[in-house]
């Protein structure tokens, strides 16, 4: 950015809105210099000293100016439907998000489909997901399906994945598609490979897809079976990402975690030596996971060896906060990891889990596989470290059930088996699986090999929240000298949006104006407090959520204030029109 003697300006007969006095960091790495920032027609207009008073003036003195943050790993694909605001993220600074994550999309397949897809391993109601995609569908292709998003009243921009399951699902039907036996014919694989090219036509930034092996169809139908995604060849898999690559975008996919050879598939599949040009890919997540220490450095060694030496254009997704979930009795993912987990899950009536979980025979099986220190696995299984914070009888609050084990005399998994059974879902507790050290946290903030974006806004929604990560992350690097705020800025914005392809994450004469005004003065430790609060537009659904106090001062979305610290611009998600279907470039 040039000295702030000079004012850079676009010819403008005023300005619609001025950010005033602040510290503008303009999301390239740059020092930041305190400036004016002047915008018009949703565009930044002027960066200078002492510019017109605009229409409305945000003032900014103390605080930074900074690029809108971006969000690339969300699960909003129904929400954006039904409330489109996206409050919890707006409320926070972001100004963009990415949606079809993990290989879920709700761009080709029907409402049943799109509900037993996304309900079980995003932990999203059923009836939300269904009534959201039936109630609101007017697309038919990528195409109409963006125009259908930009039609709504988006409170940011949202750019979109193409999720693979999705397209399995429409070429070959939901029984087909998630049968282990059943494999996409030519034809079938054609069909994928124009769905793609329609939606990068149409400005997606690339496909997702997933490889977990714990991620899980819902419904009356086939229940228990593995998303379609996971069934597919690596020949399926390589002929689409040819489209991807001749088009310069993007392969979002998780990874099997019990089999971690298939990672060299991935990085093979990046690099440029192999196919002549590189595929960008992105997987999560580079996390220090209390199960196994050692992970996360081998993942990030092994990320720039290939990187360095085959020409890859790979990158981990790091979530820069402490992994912290909660479970309503055995609701959580990580269960998935292990097949007692898998059984219990299975069960969704409630009566008939309380019996289930009562059976010697599962009991036995269920203790073996707690018991487990060896192979692949997120959660640490440790009861001692799994804190009780609601539960009917209220002596047990605030202990582990590893502490109740003890005094009772029996195993922790019994102990936490006998809480559940008793009480089922009241018994809610919290544990860290990743994420704990703050040392490897800034390392791995440090690290190019990783960029930061695991949120998973708009997903389990009773077991985390990590809406504010960005201003959590900013947080700790003005307190503990992480690194220089502009380098954080620009790992949150320009780093992302030009890796995406996205216009967006700069601030300068002629951008988009999505702006974040944070206030360091609100950095005061609030921002990774527990909260709650209904769910707009899905009534009866409580979700997990975060406030980040006064740290956020400022949200301004093309141009236009959507959040000023203390609560959203009327019209908000309703008929204010302040986002837009953000597409990628290139």
């Amino acid at each position: 950015m040039n000295a702030v003697g000079s004012v850079r300006e676009v010819s403008v007969a005023g300005y619609d809105v001025v950010v005033r006095g602040g510290m503008v960091y303009d999301g390239t790495g740059a020092p930041p210099v305190r400036a004016d920032v002047g915008i018009a027609g949703g565009k930044v207009a002027a960066i200078g000293i002492d510019l017109p008073e605009g229409v409305r003036t945000i003032e900014a003195e103390g605080r930074w100016v900074l690029p809108g943050l971006i969000d690339v790993h969300t699960h909003y694909d129904a929400e954006a439907l039904f409330a489109p605001g996206l409050g919890e993220s707006a409320r926070h600074g972001v100004t963009s998000v990415v949606i079809g994550n993990c290989s879920l999309s709700t761009v080709y397949a029907e409402a049943e489909d799109c509900a037993d897809m996304f309900a079980r391993v995003e932990a999203l109601p059923w009836d939300v997901v269904h009534s959201a995609v039936k109630e609101h569908r007017d697309w038919t292709d990528p195409a109409s399906y963006a125009a259908a998003l930009e039609s709504r009243p988006l409170g940011v921009n949202v750019a979109a994945f193409l999720g693979h399951s999705d397209i399995r699902v429409a070429a070959m039907g939901l029984a087909r598609a998630s049968d282990g036996k059943a494999q996409a014919t030519r034809a079938e694989r054609q069909q994928m490979a124009r769905m793609l090219t329609d939606a990068l036509d149409a400005g997606f930034v690339g496909l997702s897809t997933i490889r977990s092996s714990f991620s899980k169809l819902e419904g009356k139908r086939y229940p228990g079976r593995q998303l379609p995604s996971t069934y597919a060849s690596w020949s399926e898999y390589r002929q689409l990402n040819d489209v991807l690559r001749e088009r310069g975008r993007v392969h979002q996919s998780t990874p099997n975690l019990t089999g971690r050879l298939e990672l060299a598939q991935f990085f093979l599949q990046s690099a440029a030596r192999r196919h002549g040009r590189p595929l960008k890919t992105t997987l999560i997540s580079a996390a220090d996971i209390k199960a196994d220490r050692s992970v996360v450095r081998l993942a990030t060694t092994v990320a720039a060896l290939v990187n360095r030496v085959l020409g890859a254009d790979f990158r981990w997704q790091h979530l820069p906060v402490p992994f912290e979930v909660y479970a309503d009795g055995v609701d959580l993912v990580v269960f998935e990891e292990f097949g007692s987990g898998v059984a219990a899950l299975n069960i969704r009536d409630l009566l008939r889990r309380h019996e289930f979980l009562n059976d010697p025979g599962f009991r036995r099986e269920f203790r073996k596989d707690m018991a487990k220190k060896f192979g692949s696995r997120v959660w640490h299984r440790d009861l001692h470290d799994a804190e009780i914070v609601a539960c009917p009888d209220a002596s047990v609050v605030g202990r582990s059930f590893g502490e109740i084990a003890d005094e009772r005399g029996v195993l922790p998994p019994d102990a936490l088996l006998d809480l559940v059974a008793e009480h089922g879902s009241a018994v809610r507790w919290r544990t860290t699986i990743a994420n704990d050290r703050g040392a490897e946290l800034n390392r791995l903030a440090r690290s190019p090999q990783v960029q930061i974006g695991f949120a998973d806004s708009g997903a389990h929604l009773r077991n985390m929240a990590f809406y504010n990560m960005g201003v959590r992350f900013l947080e700790r690097v003005h307190r503990d000298r992480v690194m220089p705020v502009e380098r954080a800025v620009h790992r949150l914005t320009g780093e992302l949006a030009e890796w995406y392809g996205l216009d967006t994450g700069r601030i300068a004469p002629g951008t988009r104006a999505d702006i974040a005004v944070i206030d360091p003065a609100g950095f005061d430790g609030s921002s990774a407090a527990y909260h709650e609060a209904p769910m707009p537009g899905a009534a009866g659904v409580n979700r997990m959520v975060n406030r980040s106090g006064g740290a956020v001062a400022a949200t301004i979305v093309n141009g236009v204030p959507v959040f000023d610290g203390h609560g959203f611009a009327d019209g908000f998600g309703a008929t204010l029109r302040a986002g837009t279907f953000l597409r990628a470039t290139g």
